[in-house]
């Protein structure tokens, strides 16, 4: 699917190493995105994960369902978005508060890109080329990685 907005690059991940990806929905551009259907209880275990809290904790998605986006604290990914919907349902995701013209971006690791553009790729809707070709292009990878890079990682993993 495809959303409007921009995906950057920015902090630092402990797990991966490099930048993290965000979502900036008022950002200018468009954002490629694999959906997953999940309950509501998932979506939660998986945000409170992200947000380093306790998976098994209450999320109010209330907010963000009828207005489009809830603060849950300052932190990266303590922002919910409702993105659109799909088939009537709603397409949540969570992001940081600030827009991405608020940070400095970072460039992520070799293995987030792989893990990243791997998971676009599944969703069948575009080609190597244009998996590599939009990472490669988000603030953050821009200038770090190429298309050519990207594609190499991706055909390591296969």
């Amino acid at each position: 699917m495809e959303l409007t907005g921009a995906m950057y690059f920015a902090t630092e991940s402990p797990v991966w190493g490099g930048g993290r990806a965000f979502y900036d929905p008022h950002a200018t551009g468009r954002v490629l995105a694999r959906a997953h259907l999940v309950t509501v209880q998932q979506f939660a275990d998986i945000a409170a994960q992200e947000m380093y809290r306790e998976p098994g904790a209450d999320i109010d998605l209330v907010d963000a369902l009828t207005q489009g986006r809830a603060v849950l604290g300052e932190g990266r990914y303590e922002t919910l978005v409702c993105a659109g919907q799909v088939d009537d349902m709603p397409v949540l995701t969570f992001t940081a508060p600030w827009s991405m013209d608020d940070v400095q971006w970072v460039p992520p690791s070799p293995a987030y890109v792989r893990f990243l553009a791997s998971g676009l790729l599944s969703a069948g809707a575009w080609d190597v080329e244009a998996v590599a070709s939009y990472v490669a292009a988000c603030p953050g990878a821009e200038g770090h990685w190429s298309e050519r890079g990207i594609a190499d990682l991706l055909s390591e993993s296969v």
